[in-house]
């Protein structure tokens, strides 16, 4: 775990320091970043909300906003650590700073995040594999579809924990309590049945060494409308790099059941 505060952490990003965030600031929640131009974002609002598995709103910006109620004091185009910058459907840029490329009709959307509930799976005797192995957390497109919105829809992203079998049960119930931050796991159990053909290639982050008695546990992931960018290909668009969140203000247990 890697002690900073929320600010810290963020005054470190904006420095120019690039690196997954899991583990950091440990007790504060994180979150996905997508920002879209004004025109597209009713579709957008209406994806996340149709499908709030992957896509779980936290907080919506003003157009031209680059502040959030979720960290006050965060400037959303300098304080995460890696970013990704899109034109109709293809990454462009993967800058640490989006400051040039920000937009006043910009609507910035900030979506839970599953490294939110990793402190309390520890906490709980679950270890998490990526965290142990200093790793971004692998995640895969899955074969599954989301429920589409006008320009977008497309698969289902996933994120995979290895779980010692014996604490699969402790792993769902634990995670359960934070549906704002994807909740219990969408899958356990053979990656097949998701689609997915190879553990050792994520589409997205790190692949993970599993350990003998070792379980794949899948959770919804908000690298999901990551994949619905590319689908939809609006003109214009700004996304966190996967596994790159923003560290905000408030503490994980507010998202507690």
């Amino acid at each position: 775990m890697i002690s900073d505060s929320p600010a810290e952490a963020r005054d470190r990003f904006r420095g120019g320091l690039r690196t997954p965030t899991a583990a950091w600031a440990p007790g504060y929640a994180q979150a996905n970043l997508v920002a879209l131009p004004r025109d597209y974002a009713l579709d957008f609002m209406l994806f996340a909300q149709r499908n709030p598995k992957p896509c779980p709103l936290l907080d919506v910006t003003d157009a031209g906003s680059v502040v959030t109620s979720l960290a006050p004091g965060a400037d959303l185009r300098t304080d995460l650590p890696a970013y990704r910058v899109w034109e109709h459907g293809e990454c462009v840029a993967e800058p640490a700073d989006v400051s040039g490329y920000w937009r006043e009709d910009l609507m910035a959307f900030l979506i839970g995040c599953s490294f939110t509930f990793e402190r309390a799976l520890a906490t709980a005797g679950v270890p998490v594999r990526h965290v142990e192995q200093g790793r971004n957390v692998p995640m895969f497109i899955t074969g599954d579809q989301c429920r589409p919105a006008g320009i977008f829809g497309g698969p289902l992203v996933v994120s995979m924990r290895p779980i010692p079998a014996d604490l699969v049960p402790v792993a769902v119930s634990v995670t359960a309590r934070y549906p704002a931050v994807h909740g219990a796991p969408v899958h356990v159990g053979s990656p097949v049945d998701l689609g997915i053909a190879d553990l050792s290639k994520p589409d997205f982050g790190d692949p993970v060494d599993c350990r003998d008695g070792d379980v794949p546990v899948f959770w919804a992931c908000g690298v999901t409308p990551q994949v619905a960018l590319a689908s939809a290909r609006p003109p214009f668009a700004i996304t966190h790099a996967p596994g790159h969140m923003l560290i905000t203000d408030v503490r994980d247990e507010a998202y507690a059941l």
